[in-house]
């Protein structure tokens, strides 16, 4: 009976140990974020700005073992780019990539299929080094015409689909055409955008943080 009594207890006793564990978080992943202006917190507060909401966001809804790298830079082209990430992918090892790129290419009028060409060399990179990649699409004026605006625009769900990448439609939706907005300059967000910034890329971020 005395043999059974302390068997109880000893079950007892590792039952209530193993409840009070903590829970164990997912290995340490990194996301490298590559872009321009609108992703390096240009002309808003950096707390405010979409990567740092990211951040947070990631950290209350319990991501927390999830990095987020921003390698962004005002006025990257995706020629920039190209040259830019192997040692960033090199150095950080990230689990995803974030290409926001190709929209300063499109307001200078680069050749379309440069722009085509060096997004997928980014994406094939990243791939390669067994990251995911989500492609974030960009729109422009028709500064130059609207056939460069359309070619422009089509670069990024015909990568989308030729390499099977995650796409944001168009970061600057729900932006782009308000005032309240846009900066005065017209090409970058305002402080009062960035949750809207976030809130188009998180639904196509959220399945492949799982």
């Amino acid at each position: 009976m005395h043999r059974v009594l302390l068997y109880v207890r000893s079950i007892a006793f590792l039952l209530v140990a193993f409840i009070a564990l903590p829970a164990v978080a997912g290995p340490q992943q990194t996301l490298l974020i590559m872009g321009d202006s609108l992703s390096a917190a240009y002309g808003v507060p950096s707390e405010t700005a979409w990567v740092q909401r990211l951040r947070d966001r990631l950290q209350s809804n319990d991501f927390d073992n999830w990095d987020v790298v921003n390698a962004s830079i005002s006025g990257e082209t995706t020629d920039g780019g190209v040259r830019r990430l192997p040692e960033l992918l090199e150095k950080n090892t990230p689990s995803v990539v974030i290409i926001e790129l190709g929209g300063n290419d499109g307001l200078r009028g680069f050749p379309p299929d440069v722009i085509k060409s060096n997004l997928a060399s980014m994406i094939q990179a990243t791939q390669d080094s067994g990251a995911r990649a989500i492609l974030v699409g960009m729109q422009i004026p028709p500064n130059y015409g609207q056939r460069y605006t359309r070619i422009f625009a089509d670069i990024f769900p015909a990568l989308s689909d030729s390499y099977n990448t995650a796409l944001v439609p168009f970061f600057l939706e729900g932006i782009y055409n308000k005032d309240s907005l846009m900066q005065s300059d017209g090409i970058h967000p305002t402080a009062e955008a960035q949750p809207r910034l976030l809130e188009n890329v998180w639904p196509v971020l959220r399945p492949l943080l799982e």
